[in-house]
């Protein structure tokens, strides 16, 4: 895209606050679960998108707004979908239980595997570029290589479900989110794994009773935010024993039980959530305090994520199969 091009070598790229809707993409006849940008940044005008319509897209979300492609490898719901490192891959997992690893350019699967369990979060190791993370509606979360297509690992949970997974830097340590939230403890909501060993390191992490649907990492500091059930972002250090800063508290927008994602923009100055009233929230990262507020959607807004690159580019989708692009 030659839109992106001039802001490729750049360094110092403050974000700003989208004001004005580009693109409206509405293709998907189902809720969009989830949207990712492409992470070869020469390539990020790609956006993919995973929906509960069974198919999985990939747009021109820069230049022209059009659908590129639709895969239609699952025959349930698709509730994860994940780039490659090298963006010609696409994994995703689904309520068919079914893992595929599929070729953007041919569209064929160069990897496909039937689960145990329902999918509902996938995710790959930030410096291993064929071993993944799948968690989904089950007490264990299986680490994968696509090189040999086996489970390397398996973490056992004494949860229901995963809700979401986010690796540490460096990949040594990731944390999954739980819906293990009983009436006498909090506890197991979100829990810290050593990758290498399985060993769990902590589930005294989260002491509130509210599930967390989403996790993300800030870009630059080492901390991390959970969406919480409680209508709040909650913020937590990204090393050992990950405490809470009970200082901050990101409130404002609401989840209402659905899976509401959360992200740092690239130069970690904001924190974007979608929220169930359709509205996406701005907040300072430093202040915690609302910076604005964006009437994006009619139904629930699931997700907004920073582009990569261009400063103030917005993706955001929602339960109504629709996906906007903002600047």
């Amino acid at each position: 895209s030659e839109l992106i091009k001039p802001y490729l070598g750049s360094k110092c790229k403050v974000t700003e606050v989208p004001k004005s809707l580009i693109f409206y993409m509405s293709k998907h006849s189902g809720p969009v679960n989830e949207i990712q940008w492409c992470p070869v940044l020469e390539q990020s005008h790609m956006l993919l998108s995973a929906s509960m319509d069974k198919t999985v897209k990939v747009w021109d979300a820069v230049d022209t707004g059009c659908c590129l492609k639709t895969y239609s490898c699952h025959s349930c719901a698709v509730r994860a979908a994940r780039w490659s490192s090298c963006g010609r891959r696409i994994l995703s997992g689904g309520f068919d239980s079914m893992l595929h690893l599929t070729d953007v350019e041919t569209g064929k699967q160069i990897f496909s595997s039937k689960t145990e369990f329902r999918i509902s979060a996938l995710k790959f190791h930030p410096t291993e570029s064929n071993v993944f993370i799948c968690g989904g509606f089950s007490p264990e979360v299986k680490a994968w290589d696509l090189r040999t297509s086996k489970v390397l690992r398996v973490y056992k949970a004494a949860v229901q479900q995963t809700l979401d997974i986010l690796f540490l830097p460096e990949g040594r340590e990731f944390l999954t989110s739980t819906d293990a939230v009983s009436r006498d403890s909090a506890d197991r909501t979100i829990v810290a794994w050593d990758f290498q060993s399985a060993a769990k390191i902590s589930n005294q992490i989260f002491h509130e009773r509210y599930t967390c649907p989403s996790l993300t990492l800030h870009p630059k500091e080492s901390v991390f935010v959970a969406q919480t059930n409680g209508n709040y972002l909650a913020l937590f250090s990204a090393q050992r024993p990950y405490r809470i800063n009970k200082k901050k508290r990101y409130e404002g927008h609401k989840v209402e039980g659905f899976a509401v994602g959360c992200e740092f923009s690239p130069d970690g100055t904001l924190l974007v959530t979608g929220s169930s009233d359709g509205k996406v929230f701005f907040y300072n990262y430093h202040t915690s305090r609302i910076i604005r507020t964006l009437s994006a959607h009619k139904e629930a807004c699931v997700s907004a994520i920073f582009h990569p690159v261009l400063p103030s580019l917005l993706a955001t989708c929602d339960w109504a199969g629709e996906i906007k692009i903002w600047q």
